[in-house]
């Protein structure tokens, strides 16, 4: 039967500070573990803690707290008789480190300080903690009383160690570690090691997971071993939405795997694997040689077991069978993690009576309003389930008095009592939007109010006709670029001021009980944002915004797929319609169009943003590569000018990012100047590279017989 050990990873929804929440979500893990007859638990990265605490590292009182969490999971009884591998922050002279510690019957084996820092796109961590540069070393710890006094330690071990157990042998990772290009588990593997663990905090990018899931696989696939990998899930206090999926590996094949998105608290998954399976996979000669070559590991030595003995195995039980990998498609990726992060954040924002939107017929407050319906539906799903704490939630939530016993069986009855939309018409207006925007109000249930603005844009015209002498006009009626843009501007930012009137008020108005406000929604996508096409201080100014980080490419596919799967034909309507502010006046000759306002396509906008971002190119670098990609149907005059035009608009327009409403996470070229797209945001006009560009594009056409236009 060789030998069988039964392991257990895990997702915890933590929120950053809920130290109490974390701890008892941790021992909750720890229970359902011990449940399913596992000997080793491993938890996501800083548990204890939330792994989103930002600054709250550099408090002492984080680092207080964590050790009397630690303390009360210590002495649980229910955290007996099971290898615990649980993450906190941790201060060794002086120094603050990203830690695992390993535990088991109140006794702490190893405090394993994070060796490789994730510092780049939202990661921040060498602003709070420091590397352990010390691999294969040990130093002595000086523990906590409030801990010590109950494992009766004074130093513990801390540093770069392995645990080696009675029938095999276990090492610990931290997420970044896993990715970097000498992992250490793969000199822990040479060392012996047969089981790794990975606790991480790894937030959810569209099309990421085959990602991360390959180098997981990687990590044992050509060495071998089993390895655990555990990760956060959920929204834990900001733009991010940390995406489970924890999983078990053996030898390269997936044994197990948990959800990517879930609304479930504790997530535990298991799997029985066989030691014998690593040792015989291990066997080639090459593999052999470069261990006995490996710098040798410390090895802790702990009394216990994590596989059966003979005497207790069960003819009945074996291996766990390799599974299939499940992946999420895009579309679906969308329709799940904002509307889980929405959960997250409406649940956990005190007296937030739900959502509200200004639903203005356009495909960005569409997709907006059919993820919050996404959500809705993950909540009925769950209260389908039995899931206790969404129970609660949901009829919180929906002003239920505490003794209700109300169950909603329809997505659309939550939706009517937690989500406000609003058509905030004009003049300027077409029949068309205001049409679409009531029927999908109607369809998913939400609460719709239809309304007329013109009188309050009128008022303030003419206060500033009053005042000034001067009446603006559109283009189209003779005025200026300035005046059409300024009266474009008006009624955007009224819809903002009437947005959070409304929120403000409307759960009074509908005698809410504890009557609560509602949370203002934001609908402007990456690509909006990265061009600077809104208004600062309109409609794009909300509480929160789930689209903010997905493309308008993405949101077409992602409400395609929306219509036929949640049954939502008005849906069609939104995708054929052609995407405008309607904020000009429409004549017979005239209808105002996005595309045709930003000077550039929403695709085109999609690949300057990940040039921009992802390939982390300025402007020549950028013309360059779109001469390459583009050549088939633009000349380089015309790929100049393009260029040229983005990063004009992109940088008069980037002060706008240092206000843009928190939003959802989700595409590797979010503009968001928050801290993961850090630059100016007053630009100079990057002249040199213009030159250099006119004079490439000069020589280009001189070469193939063209008259040289020089640009202004």
């Amino acid at each position: 039967m060789g030998h069988l050990v039964t392991l257990a990873t895990c997702s915890l929804n933590q929120w950053a500070l809920d130290f109490e929440g974390n701890t008892e979500r941790i021992i909750e893990s720890i229970r359902q573990a011990k449940a399913a007859g596992a000997t080793l638990r491993v938890g996501p990265e800083l548990e204890i803690t939330g792994y989103g605490c930002l600054d709250h590292f550099l408090e002492g009182d984080t680092f207080l707290h964590s050790w009397e969490m630690l303390a009360k999971i210590i002495d649980n009884p229910d955290c007996q008789d099971i290898l615990l591998d649980i993450g906190m922050p941790v201060r060794h002279r002086n120094v603050r480190y990203n830690c695992r510690l390993l535990i088991h019957n109140r006794k702490v084996l190893l405090i394993r300080p994070k060796m490789w820092l994730a510092n780049d796109g939202n990661y921040r961590e060498m602003r709070y903690f420091t590397p352990w540069m010390r691999p294969r070393q040990v130093e002595e710890y000086y523990l906590e009383q409030i801990v010590g006094n109950i494992t009766g330690q004074y130093k513990v071990p801390f540093g770069d160690a392995l645990l080696s157990t009675k029938d095999t042998c276990v090492g610990a990772e931290t997420c970044e570690e896993l990715f970097t290009p000498d992992a250490p588990h793969v000199h822990m593997g040479l060392n012996g090691a047969e089981i790794f663990t990975n606790s991480s905090g790894s937030h959810h990018e569209l099309r990421k997971l085959d990602t991360r899931i390959n180098l997981i696989l990687e990590a044992t696939r050509k060495a071998g071993g089993i390895y655990l990998y555990s990760n956060q899930q959920g929204c834990d206090g900001d733009r991010l939405y940390y995406d489970g999926c924890a999983m078990i590996i053996v030898n390269g094949k997936v044994v197990a795997q948990g959800s990517q998105f879930s609304l479930n608290d504790v997530e535990v998954v298991t799997a029985t694997v066989d030691l014998e399976e690593v040792r015989s996979f291990r066997c080639a000669p090459s593999r052999g040689l470069q261990a006995t070559q490996s710098p040798t590991y410390q090895r802790l030595e702990v009394d216990m077991r994590l596989s059966r003995r003979a005497e207790e195995v069960d003819p009945g039980i074996g291996p766990s069978d390799e599974i299939e990998l499940h992946y999420h498609a895009p579309e679906e990726e969308i329709a799940l993690g904002p509307a889980c992060w929405l959960w997250d954040y409406l649940r956990r924002c005190g007296g937030a009576a739900g959502f509200f939107i200004a639903l203005s017929g356009g495909i960005d407050s569409c997709a907006t309003a059919t993820i919050v319906f996404s959500m809705c539906r993950l909540v009925v799903q769950a209260i389908y389930d039995g899931n206790e704490q969404v129970i609660r939630d949901t009829r919180r939530i929906c002003g239920e008095a505490e003794d209700s016993k109300w169950l909603p069986t329809e997505p659309q009855e939550v939706c009517n009592r937690i989500f406000h939309t609003c058509f905030m018409g004009t003049t300027n207006s077409s029949k068309d939007t205001r049409s679409r925007a009531k029927e999908l109000a109607r369809d998913i249930g939400a609460y719709h109010v239809d309304l007329n603005m013109d009188s309050v844009v009128t008022a303030l015209t003419n206060l500033f006709t009053m005042v000034t002498d001067f009446r603006p006009r559109f283009m189209v009626h003779g005025g200026s670029k300035t005046e059409n843009l300024a009266l474009q501007n008006i009624q955007a930012r009224l819809r903002m001021v009437i947005a959070y009137l409304f929120a403000q008020l409307l759960p009074t108005v509908r005698s809410r009980r504890n009557g609560g406000s509602l949370l203002v929604l934001g609908s402007a996508n990456v690509d909006e944002c990265l061009r600077g096409y809104l208004t600062k201080y309109d409609c794009s100014s909300a509480d929160i915004n789930p689209i903010g980080g997905i493309s308008k490419t993405d949101l077409k596919s992602f409400i395609s797929y929306a219509q036929s799967a949640f049954s939502l034909p008005i849906l069609g309507s939104f995708i054929t319609a052609v995407p405008t502010a309607e904020l000009e006046p429409i004549t017979s000759t005239y209808v105002q169009s996005d595309e045709a306002d930003m000077g550039m396509t929403y695709t085109e906008l999609s690949v300057f943003g990940r040039l921009r971002k992802v390939s982390k190119l300025g402007p020549w670098g950028m013309y360059e590569r779109l001469l390459h990609i583009w050549s088939d149907r633009l000349t380089p005059r015309e790929i100049y000018e393009k260029t040229r035009r983005f990063f004009w608009f992109y940088s008069i327009n980037r002060h706008k990012m240092t206000v843009l409403t928190p939003a959802y996470h989700a595409e590797q070229y979010s503009p968001d100047d928050n801290r993961y797209d850090l630059r100016p945001f007053l630009y100079p006009g990057f002249t040199w590279a213009y030159k250099k560009m006119e004079e490439n594009v000069i020589a280009w056409e001189a070469r193939a017989g063209k008259k040289v236009v020089k640009a202004d």
